[in-house]
This record gives structure tokens, C-alpha cells and sequence, in this order.
């Protein structure tokens, strides 16, 4: 069956190579800073190469949104198999990610005449963010058009979550969210925060003085969300392989699994986490 719809979207969606090359999926690189080099993410360095460099001087370590060009990037190489793309960027409320999409997609429409883009934005980030593009990339792989594929992520958008646990509170503050004294005495306080998404934005869930108690935490707000019910989950780790792989085992074993995959968390957002940073993504099942 021919494929009508290509999908992108960025590399903050934490979707793992495997899925990316099975559905199709072309990705928008954002570009990572490490003192006067700079890299785009999930091409010229994997994430836990990236964290490596954010160990040896996290001051060094920064980032910047994709550009309109990067997308534009996307879509001529998604052209190149469909004429009909829906791009689906961060929470507009996070980045300027929807912003670019959409001026790329104003430019495309010379560069690529007889091409139609639709772009969509998630309101989410993380592994989230990733089961609204691989729901579309599924529908699209099914030879479904623009609008059935569209509904298939506004399905999922309307859904998905993520539960996050850090080690540790010292980054926070390159969110713009708190003062970098807060952040501080936080880590001082070995304070390690538990976040989420809400309207797009990120939310302090809660906090933890030990992480055996915030992953407990972490397990028993999934299970708040999701309770029996056939569940999508991702598990996210930011250069904590081991201690993910066990989080995973116990999530197959706990929760009811219609699709459950391990994969790295985004160093764009691991600039202002740490590594050691745990979480969960998901979403809840509630159709015939």
C-alpha cells in the first residue's frame, strides 16, 4: 500500500533509531553547543556521547532551537517520498520549534511546489511528544490520508504524559523556571524533583529526598493514570542504562503493556536535568 503522508518532527521526541527507520520518520536535529563546537543532536553525536561532554563541564554545555532551515531540510527529504507531510513540533509553549515549522513551511511552499505540510503542535516534549509522531507514522504507514493520520496523533496528544524523576535540582535553573541560588541550595538539600506536563508546560510534580522513593513515586502516579488499562509506555534515562533496563522490568511487570521500549533522553533537555534523570511516557488506551 503507498504511503500518502511523511512525518517529522524533532529529536526532543526521544524516539529510538529502530522506530524512526521502521516508520519513516524524519527528524529535526537541535543543535547542542559544548564550548566553541557545535553538534546536532542524534547526527553528529548520540546522547550519551553528549552527556559524556556535559559531565567533563556542564557549563560548557548549552543548546539552541532548530532553525527554519532545519526543518526545511526535513521536508525536502521527506518530499523526496510523499507529497503530503504533517510535522509535529515541542509544545509551543517550550521553544520556538512550532514557529520555525510553520515559517519553513511558508518557504517550502516555492521550494516545493505541489507539496501540502500540515504542522502540528504536540504541547509536550519527551518520549510524549514521540507517541503523537509514531501514532501518525503508524496511520501513515497504513495508507491513510492527511486527516486520518492527523486524527490518529490529536488521539494521542490528547493522552500522553510523562513523568520525570531527577537526580538532582542544580540544572533547574537553566529553565528560566527558578533562580540559580534556588537551584543551588536544592542540590545542597539533595533535593531531586519529579516533573511532568501540563497545557504544554512543564510542572513540578513533587519532590524526593532519596530516588528508591522517587521511582516508587513515579510508579505509583502512573498507576494513578492509567490503573489496569492497556498502556503505551516509554522508559527515558539520561546516561543511567542499568538502573532504566530495571525500571523497565518492572513496569512490564506491573502495569499492562500494549507497547513498552527503553530510550535515552534528549540532551537538549538533559542540560537542565543532569544525568541520572528517570522517566516515564505513556498513554492510556481508551478505544474499542
Amino acid at each position: 500500500m503507498a504511503q500518502e503522508v511523511g512525518i517529522v518532527t524533532d529529536s526532543i521526541s526521544c524516539l529510538t533509531r529502530e522506530l524512526v527507520e521502521q516508520y519513516h520518520i524524519v527528524i529535526v536535529p537541535i543543535s547542542l553547543y559544548f564550548g566553541d563546537r557545535v553538534y546536532r543532536d542524534w547526527i553528529d553525536i548520540s546522547p550519551s556521547e553528549a552527556y559524556q561532554l556535559f559531565l567533563k563541564d556542564p557549563e560548557k554545555f548549552t543548546t539552541s532551537p532548530a532553525a527554519p532551515a532545519h526543518y526545511l531540510e526535513a521536508y525536502r527529504e521527506a518530499s523526496n517520498r510523499v507529497q503530503n507531510i504533517l510535522c509535529i513540533t515541542l509544545s509551543s509553549r517550550l521553544s520556538t520549534g512550532f514557529e520555525m515549522a510553520r515559517a519553513a513551511r511558508d518557504q517550502a511552499r516555492a521550494e516545493l511546489p505541489g507539496v501540502s505540510i500540515e504542522v502540528l503542535d504536540s504541547q509536550n516534549v519527551t518520549a510524549a511528544q514521540g507517541f503523537i509522531a509514531l501514532a501518525a507514522a503508524r496511520a501513515a504507514a497504513e495508507g491513510n490520508g492527511m486527516d486520518e493520520v492527523l486524527g490518529a496523533a490529536q488521539y494521542v496528544k490528547a493522552r500522553a504524559s510523562f513523568v520525570i524523576l531527577l537526580d538532582t535540582i542544580r540544572y533547574v535553573y537553566r529553565t528560566g523556571r527558578i533562580p540559580k541560588v534556588a537551584a543551588q541550595l536544592g542540590s545542597v538539600l539533595s533535593l531531586k524533583p519529579m516533573l511532568t506536563i501540563s497545557s504544554g508546560l512543564v510542572r513540578f510534580a513533587s519532590a524526593v529526598r532519596s530516588r528508591e522513593r522517587g521511582i516508587e513515586r513515579m510508579l505509583g502516579m502512573l498507576k494513578d493514570k492509567v490503573g489496569e488499562s492497556p498502556v503505551h509506555i516509554a522508559v527515558m534515562h539520561a546516561y543511567a542504562l542499568e538502573e532504566a533496563e530495571e525500571l523497565k522490568k518492572r513496569v512490564a511487570s506491573e502495569f499492562n503493556c500494549v507497547e513498552l521500549w527503553l530510550t535515552e533522553f534528549s540532551p537538549v533537555m538533559g542540560y537542565a536535568t543532569g544525568t541520572g534523570t528517570l522517566g516515564v511516557a505513556f498513554y492510556k488506551e481508551d478505544r474499542p
